[in-house]
């Protein structure tokens, strides 16, 4: 049983800078979301983050408003929070995948966002992943946009070779003699 596994988690993340996150909210189930959002806040400001939030219509918004928000607004990383309960249809389905693939797409261009949209079969098991005294999702998801923001400080300053020449050597430009003959 689930409840029975112990996992590990990492220590906080610690910043010299200060950190702005936006935890963008669908509250389509407002008890759940609003459990989520304060579990990202308590996570969030204890390793010194601000934190905005906006609210959605629902899960399918959050990827487009997280995109808005990356390339028109100054934030550091992101937090996406939700609820998709399973209904008689196929919706459910799509909401799920639909939801996730955007943000992943997103995170692998480089936009660092913590995913807290909990899909989940019945009320009782939102109310679990929501709960604040125990695994509450929206922390979990807060403190994985932390750790990749601390990774991405971490590498900012660092730089590759260009195309499949190893950093730190030269070459010769090949044309006239005048002027700079390495690169």
């Amino acid at each position: 049983m689930a409840e029975a596994e112990e996992h590990y988690v990492l220590p906080n993340p610690t910043f010299d800078t200060p950190v702005r996150m936006l935890v963008v909210v669908a509250p389509y189930y407002k008890d759940i979301a609003d459990n989520l959002v304060q579990g990202a806040r308590d996570m969030a400001t204890s390793c010194g983050a601000v934190v905005d939030v906006v609210e959605v219509p629902g899960a399918l918004e959050i990827p487009t408003a997280i995109k808005l928000a990356a390339r028109m607004a100054d934030y550091d990383c992101f937090t996406a929070l939700g609820c998709v309960i399973r209904g008689e249809t196929t919706h459910y389905d799509t909401v799920c995948n639909d939801s996730s693939r955007a943000i992943q797409l997103m995170g692998l261009e480089g936009i660092l966002i913590g995913n807290g949209i909990v899909t989940v079969e019945n009320k009782a098991q939102a109310e679990a992943r929501a709960d604040l005294d125990r695994g509450n999702k929206g922390a979990g998801a807060a403190a994985a946009a932390l750790h990749l923001l601390a990774l991405s400080r971490k590498w900012a300053n660092r730089t590759k070779g260009i195309g499949f020449r190893p950093q730190g050597e030269s070459f010769r430009i090949a044309g006239e003699a005048e002027g700079t003959t390495t690169a």
